[in-house]
């Protein structure tokens, strides 16, 4: 693997292009953190502002949480919704007071978070009454929300959009085909969008493949002519607007009747 790895980013390499006038900017965020130690931390050593997206229900929650906290990375809540299961999952039937506990004791497992997107949740986003309700917790709470986008339907970025609340949506998944290669030419289909549009948002997976694709390609990523950025920031950069594969004249569009 390690010389496959090598030949495909010196092909990389040589194909990057030069920045053009406009800033491309770049977000990792990496899901499904807390379940392994080895994992999480190899995930922590990456370099730059990659964003740790913590589950709740996993053995090491609450100290990776602090441990990635304390080495400055962002910490979020990647918030079990269905058809994911266990006892902080959010499913269509559960009323909105125990969605409420849940989101409450998911929170408390995770400290440090600054915001939160879904894990799975192909059904749940598409709800808009307790994505309504989600969005306006969140803002109150002073939390931004990452749509994840598992599902079209999804209306999790619409509400958030429309009640003002800090958000982005997720543009490339990096790893659905967990070969180097395919990894490789995903995260390469997010550059060439940052530099499209300015700007991408990956989410990829502690896999091994993943991890080492981006231990090698992080690094190169200026050589390509984008900046990778804490999510904050691209949330600054964005300005709650949607991008074209997610709405029109930055609306999204899935979105309600105006309010």
């Amino acid at each position: 693997m390690r010389y496959l790895l090598c030949l495909l980013f010196c092909l990389l390499a040589g194909v990057a292009q030069a920045a053009p006038a406009g800033k491309a900017y770049l977000s990792i965020i990496i899901d499904d953190l807390g379940q392994s130690a080895e994992r999480d931390s190899r995930t922590l050593a990456l370099p730059g502002p990659v964003t740790m997206a913590i589950m709740p229900d996993t053995p090491h929650a609450t100290d990776f949480a602090r441990q990635a906290h304390k080495a400055g990375k962002t910490v979020i809540l990647h918030m079990p919704m269905d058809p994911a299961t266990g006892p902080y999952a959010w499913h269509p039937e559960i009323p909105l007071e125990e969605l409420a506990r849940r989101l409450d004791a998911a929170l408390a497992k995770v400290p440090y978070a600054a915001g939160i997107n879904n894990h799975m949740g192909s059904r749940m986003t598409a709800q808009r009454a307790p994505m309504t309700w989600l969005m306006g917790e969140l803002q109150r709470r002073h939390l931004f929300f990452v749509d994840s986008r598992t599902s079209a339907a999804t209306v999790a970025a619409a509400e958030a959009q429309a009640l003002g609340l800090a958000h982005v949506s997720r543009d490339v998944f990096l790893d659905d085909v967990r070969t180097p290669e395919a990894i490789a030419g995903q995260l390469q289909q997010g550059i060439a969008l940052a530099h499209k549009q300015g700007s991408a948002v990956l989410i990829g997976h502690p896999y091994p493949q993943t991890l080492a694709v981006l231990e090698q390609a992080i690094p190169q990523l200026k050589r390509q002519g984008v900046e990778l950025i804490r999510l904050q920031q691209m949330i600054a950069e964005r300005g709650n607007q949607a991008m074209p594969a997610h709405g029109r004249q930055g609306r999204y569009s899935n979105a309600a009747a105006p309010r």
